[in-house]
């Protein structure tokens, strides 16, 4: 088994994707819509307004479409009374417009004419809209693709304390992407939206101090901000803080908080950390050594294409561990796993085992277990372009 498995790299800052944004609306009633909502006489007030031309009425009657309180919901109607509203300037209801075009919501999806109405939004200042037409930027969808665009959108939505947009800017600035590339520029912006609780800043400001980027190497300081993070129920950081008690980085090492902490990222789909928590049942390090619940989160990790985990997912099964004995399991696995890893060292170990592997199989059971993982093949990359 190897044991490299046991505790993996932490994340670099430049290797996380700064990742996409929900395409939400302002969707939270006015008082003025919540007393329509539940008062007919104050809905059929608001609606005798909205018809009239009122703006305001006319986006708090789209969000009770979208969000369907006192009628039933309808995007279509919201689109109806938000584009009245958008039309007449009302800068929410132009968000709210830009964002039904983005996911397809009572109109065909169009990023053009989402980002046409997030843009006039944001040029009246609504932080949301410039953190959203930054996306786009950033994304090509709608307009061509700008990392210089989708910065200087978000630095505008992130200097009115948009967290989303600060924590975007302080991925901007780690990576390079549309402004000059400056990790203390990525701490302090990470640290803007991670003070106002969000989650993948509190993590992002882990790394940056694990690393010392930005900051002085702090591992402390780095545990404190995963756990902030990972309390929130950020896989990653999870993973990472299982990762910093697996290795005494910054708090004493505890192999139970360690298995506590992969659990957690585990059950979330954190392929990394069903790896690292099945070693610990291999190996006994902080959960009662058990080979059966080993195979079980090696086959889940194995199953979302980490090659470590097939590699030794493969050996369980030539060695017998927590699983029958098979063969045509074992080579179809580390087959698998030398197909996919990162590292030449790797594919030229997990080769050699696989070659082994044959030496003690059939001629057809080598067929067997090649087709085995040439379907596995097919149908993971089949799902991943879903």
């Amino acid at each position: 088994m190897r044991k490299v498995a046991a505790v993996l790299a932490l994340v670099l800052a430049t290797g996380v994707a700064a990742g996409g944004v929900r395409a939400d609306a302002t969707q939270t009633p006015t008082h003025a819509a919540t007393q329509a909502a539940t008062q007919p006489d104050k809905l059929a007030e608001l609606r005798a307004r909205a018809e009239t031309g009122d703006a305001m009425a006319q986006l708090n009657l789209g969000l009770l479409y979208a969000i369907g309180q006192g009628v039933a919901k309808d995007y279509g109607e919201a689109v109806v009374w938000y584009r009245k509203a958008a039309e007449q300037g009302q800068a929410t209801a132009q968000l709210n417009l830009g964002w039904c075009y983005a996911l397809g919501q009572g109109v065909p999806q169009d990023y053009a004419q989402a980002a046409s109405w997030y843009r006039k939004a944001a040029e009246q200042g609504e932080p949301t809209a410039q953190l959203k037409l930054g996306v786009l930027y950033a994304s090509g969808d709608g307009v061509p693709q700008d990392d210089a665009q989708a910065a200087a959108w978000y630095r505008k939505a992130a200097g009115q304390g948009e967290a989303t947009a600060q924590f975007k800017l302080g991925m901007a600035f780690a990576n390079g992407r549309g402004v000059e590339q400056d990790a203390a520029q990525a701490v302090s912006w990470y640290r803007k939206a991670a003070g106002q609780g969000k989650a993948t800043a509190q993590f992002m400001l882990g790394v940056m101090y694990e690393r010392g980027r930005g900051v002085a190497q702090d591992d402390a300081a780095a545990v404190a901000w995963y756990r902030k993070a990972a309390d929130q129920g950020d896989a990653t950081a999870q993973l990472n803080l299982g990762a910093s008690f697996d290795q005494g980085r910054g708090v004493p090492q505890d192999f139970a908080e360690a298995a506590a902490w992969y659990r957690k990222a585990g059950a979330q789909g954190d392929a990394r950390a069903q790896s690292n928590l099945a070693f610990a049942y291999v190996s006994g390090r902080g959960v009662p050594q058990d080979l059966a619940q080993a195979v079980a989160w090696y086959r889940k990790a194995a199953e979302q294409g980490h090659a470590t985990a097939q590699f030794d997912l493969g050996e369980m099964y030539a060695r017998g561990q927590g699983v029958s004995r098979d063969y045509v399991e074992a080579h179809r696995w580390v087959n698998l796993a030398a197909s996919r890893a990162l590292s030449a060292d790797d594919r030229a170990q997990f080769a050699r085992t696989r070659d082994d592997l044959a030496t003690r199989m059939t001629p057809a059971e080598v067929t067997q277990a090649q087709r085995r993982a040439r379907e596995w093949a097919d149908a993971f990359e089949r799902a991943s372009k879903k």
